[in-house]
């Protein structure tokens, strides 16, 4: 099975110079058609022959090309070579020059009048791009003239990303002397630091935490000058665009109401009792009367197999397989096409990520497989987001999008189905430890993502009042939401308030609830298909409609109704009864 990447999917660098010229070509003859002709704002007709050219255009261009995209992914097999970085940012420049050439067709046609914006949704001919106008004319009221929205992009690194990529930077460079895996004294970067404080060996990671919190307090004057500023730039960009809440930007990015999102948010922080109790049974399984801050996540699981890239391949495919042909189909598929880069290299990006940028070119998978269960369900994880984009294939180029919220349903919904088969055949002291590692991660990704949104929610209401927020200021309201999910169980310890320093969520501004939201509906639609395995089919249909309307319509269409409190505490009971059954087994097997 192939393990590394064939970039020629993407395309022969071979044409790159041609491809350029046709990039660059087609987008200057698109322009000179529409740019001075006004009858598509005015006639569905009219408008139906831009679209369907708009879309294709998409689909074989688009501002993220063939190039970038070659030399984005070589970037990410070797970030430290000059030369690719030196050409990917050539192909970025001319990417943001052409975007900024062709973006006079959504700023205007979102901002048609109400009475042409009826004519064109009710349209017959223009059905097929129904929603695709409601989300355009959802954002119009939000968007300025074409010259205002040039400036905007043109200042949004100096005025945001260059604040954030700043401290970023300088925490990852940071080198300091901790005890490594062997208790030894060794130099650990910042990464690294981070990862040692799950560590069992109690003076591994109290070492690595003292470390660590260092680190964040010697950077907390910056942060604090960064935090304020990317927060003073929203409120600015949010009272020109006419924004009502600092929230509503992300709602109308997402394609969801703030009625279905404050609902979520509003059940799970009702429901912090389940990670409460989550946090009390940890801290009896490791002896301890109660956890520290950094010791929320120790690891617990005490599985030591290994599982080879073979294993974990076998294990992940059998899963998607007896859930359904199609989804195995597709795991074979991108493995045998070379669209998977599975092991470790020197120079490799870390983690692990799946990408697409249009229908028409391949999905990527990336995964650095060091042999461990993690490594198996991270597989799973990514493969979800891979399902998703290859069943959306069907979508034209204008719903072939993906919210955030409704992408991480469909990786947590396969990666959950791989604990399932590795479930099977476990003895009870594997389940127990099974049990409690994806009990960690199901808590943090559900309870601890709504804290989150909750301290982004008064920290943005604190700032628009007071117009700056001191470090402790800051460092209070992160206590106060951490321990409203954590409870008694875990002390909010010395340097604490300092940890929201290195969350890059913050800057992204409110796009934590879909964390939760993912899983919760997978959770779900698990329990829909265990019940009706038939109900697989109706779970595709789901992954497979892109942006072809809300998450709330496509969802309505499967009879899931997030409106209402009922699915979020449906998905919430799923966890309690895991939460249950792992106290149960725990019992029984002495541990608590």
């Amino acid at each position: 099975m192939k393990q590394n990447w064939n970039l020629d999917v993407i395309a022969n660098p071979d044409n790159f110079e041609r491809i350029r010229k046709e990039v660059e070509e087609s987008a200057n003859n698109f322009v000179e058609k529409w740019n001075n002709n006004l009858e598509w704002l005015e006639k569905a007709d009219v408008l139906k022959e831009a679209l369907v050219e708009y879309s294709n255009w998409i689909d074989n261009y688009g501002e993220y090309d063939k190039e970038m995209y070659y030399y984005s992914m070589m970037l990410t097999l070797d970030e430290a070579n000059a030369e690719i970085k030196a050409k990917y940012n050539s192909i970025h420049k001319l990417a943001v020059e052409i975007a900024n050439k062709i973006n006079f067709f959504e700023i205007r046609l979102s901002k048609v009048n109400s009475q042409i914006q009826t004519i064109f949704l009710e349209s017959d001919s223009l059905k097929e791009y129904k929603h695709f106008l409601e989300r355009l004319f959802r954002s119009g009221a939000h968007i300025l003239s074409e010259s205002e929205e040039k400036i905007l992009t043109l200042k949004s690194k100096v005025s945001h990303n260059n604040w954030v990529d700043m401290l970023s930077s300088l925490l990852s460079e940071e080198e300091r002397e901790v005890l490594n895996e062997e208790g030894n004294p060794d130099i650990k970067n910042f990464s690294e630091i981070l990862e040692l404080i799950s560590n069992r060996d109690k003076k591994v990671r109290d070492k690595a935490a003292e470390v660590f919190n260092q680190i964040l307090v010697d950077y907390v004057k910056v942060s604090e000058n960064e935090i304020n500023s990317v927060l003073e730039n929203k409120q600015i960009t949010d009272q020109i665009r006419g924004y009502n809440r600092p929230d509503e930007s992300r709602f109308i990015a997402d394609d969801i109401t703030a009625e279905s999102v404050e609902t979520l948010v509003a059940t799970v922080t009702k429901s912090f009792e389940i990670s409460k109790r989550f946090y009390e049974l940890k801290a009896k399984v490791l002896g301890l009367d109660k956890l520290e801050y950094h010791e929320r996540n120790i690891e617990i699981n005490n599985i030591y197999k290994k599982y080879p890239f073979d294993e974990a391949y076998t294990l992940v495919k059998n899963a998607f397989g007896n859930l359904d042909s199609e989804l195995e189909n597709i795991f074979v598929r991108l493995f045998q096409n070379g669209q998977v880069d599975v092991n470790p290299k020197k120079g490799k990006a870390g983690g692990a990520f799946c990408i697409t940028v249009n229908r028409k070119l391949p999905t990527l998978v990336m995964l650095n497989h060091t042999n461990s269960l993690t490594d198996v369900t991270t597989m799973a994880h990514e493969f979800g987001h891979g399902i998703n984009f290859e069943l959306s294939q069907i979508q034209n180029g204008l719903n072939y999008d993906f919210p955030m919220c409704t992408a991480e349903t469909a990786s947590t919904f396969c990666e959950d189905y791989v604990i399932k088969e590795l479930l099977k055949d476990a003895d009870d002291e594997t389940k127990f430890n099974m049990y409690m590692m994806k009990l960690n991660s199901d808590v943090s990704t559900i309870f601890r993502q709504i804290a989150f949104y909750n301290f982004e929610t008064e920290l943005h209401a604190e700032h628009k009042k007071l117009g700056y927020l001191s470090k402790e200021q800051i460092g209070k309201i992160f206590q106060k939401h951490m321990q409203s999910y954590m409870g008694d169980s875990v002390i909010q310890s010395e340097g604490s308030e300092n940890w929201w320093i290195y969350v890059t969520h913050f800057r992204r501004f409110f796009y934590v609830y879909s964390y939760a939201f993912g899983l919760l509906v997978s959770k779900v639609l698990q329990s829909r298909v265990e019940s009706n395995p038939k109900y697989i089919n109706e779970v595709k249909q789901f992954f497979g409609a892109g942006n072809s309307n809300s998450p709330e319509e496509l969802l309505k269409d499967i009879n899931i109704d997030i409106s209402s409190s009922n699915v979020w505490e449906e998905g919430l009971k799923l966890i309690e009864n895991t939460l249950g059954e792992t106290i149960s087994l725990g019992e029984k097997l002495g541990k608590i």
